[in-house]
């Protein structure tokens, strides 16, 4: 844990960082922070942030610039963040000048998320059918390797190879397999991952595998899928040569980038921030994804998310995409007759 005057001085790093695009000096920190000491105090705090990695350096003269890990810091400190209640009534407003039909409620959503946050902004229909887990086998091929062998309700079968790290025999997997069988049965991806089991490595492994598989079944009908904002995107500093948003442009055109930029899933996380190198595909790892999900579980489930620079006003961005995806989710309850929904804890 960093001091409350080192978490100060990062913060003012990162806040200026954000609002200028420009390496941050020791003195504009001094103006900003109001901590009451030297400059020369200043640069060994920064010195220690540097060594740290919550921060880099162009070079030793050079103003300060938030690293990942600083971006990180400064986004898990935030607290009591949302929109204010002016624009929550104006939003409020506007969604009740629409048809009652998805398409228009999540047009105007994505129009919206993309002027409040002055970037590229995304929203999909929802998804009505998630996979269920029926049954599984694991067959011994060689050694460490194993073929896990799935089948979703619907009679869908689905087959993954899984390496484990050390020698397993029939014998081990097949008792593997009878135990998550009589776990899993019936539930869905959400509910799997969300069930509190005392999991040996081996079984985590096949879990994991076995939860990628279904994710891949249920993205594989992501529905329409609506974007807005890519102008402000080519208005940033940062974006500035055009190569620079090549690979994201070729995942709008080849209809990946949902399913790039979701993340594993959190329980008990509404709104998810994923930075920077946290990110799994090497073409959106100059980006940070703010992204969250909608409608009732189990029966309908979108997905609302914001794509940006790593020097996006993460408060703003979070408050947003948490409230419109609040909004969405009491929209889509009602459309399937569930009624106003009690919000998830962040």
């Amino acid at each position: 844990m960093l001091s409350q005057r080192t978490e100060t001085i990062l913060k003012s790093i990162v806040r200026q960082y954000i609002a200028m695009a420009m390496p941050v000096p020791s003195q504009n920190i001094l103006d900003d922070a109001g901590l009451g000491v030297s400059s020369a105090t200043i640069r060994n705090e920064m010195v220690l942030l540097e060594q740290e990695g919550y921060i880099t350096r162009p070079h030793s003269s050079a103003g300060s610039i938030p690293s990942d890990k600083g971006y990180r810091y400064y986004v898990e400190s935030l607290s009591n963040i949302g929109l204010p209640p002016g624009e929550q009534r104006l939003i409020n407003h506007l969604f009740h000048q629409v048809e009652k039909q998805m398409d228009e409620w999540l047009r105007l959503t994505v129009s919206l998320m993309s002027q409040l946050v002055h970037n590229l902004a995304i929203v999909t229909m929802p998804r009505t059918a998630n996979c269920r887990f029926k049954y599984l086998e694991l067959v011994a091929m060689q050694d460490s390797l194993a073929l896990l062998v799935l089948i979703l309700q619907g009679a869908r079968l689905r087959q993954q190879l899984i390496t484990f790290d050390q020698a397993m025999s029939q014998e081990k997997l097949s008792a593997i397999a009878n135990k998550l069988n009589a776990e899993f049965s019936g539930l869905t991806r959400s509910q799997v991952s969300t069930k509190e089991l005392e999991l040996s490595p081996a079984e985590q492994k096949v879990t994991e595998s076995l939860l990628k598989t279904m994710q891949d079944e249920d993205e594989q009908n992501n529905g329409e899928t609506y974007l807005d904002g890519l102008h402000f995107m080519l208005n940033q500093p940062e974006f500035s040569q055009n190569s620079h948003l090549l690979g994201l442009m070729e995942l709008v055109e080849q209809r990946q980038l949902v399913r790039t930029i979701l993340p594993q899933e959190t329980p008990g996380q509404r709104v998810q921030v994923v930075i920077g190198k946290e990110n799994k595909a090497e073409t959106i790892q100059d980006y940070s994804v703010v992204i969250s999900h909608y409608g009732p579980p189990d029966e309908a489930i979108g997905t609302v998310g914001v794509i940006g620079p790593m020097r996006m006003p993460y408060a703003r961005t979070i408050s947003t995409v948490d409230y419109l995806s609040s909004v969405l989710s009491e929209l889509v309850s009602e459309l399937y007759g569930r009624g106003p929904q009690p919000p998830n804890p962040k």
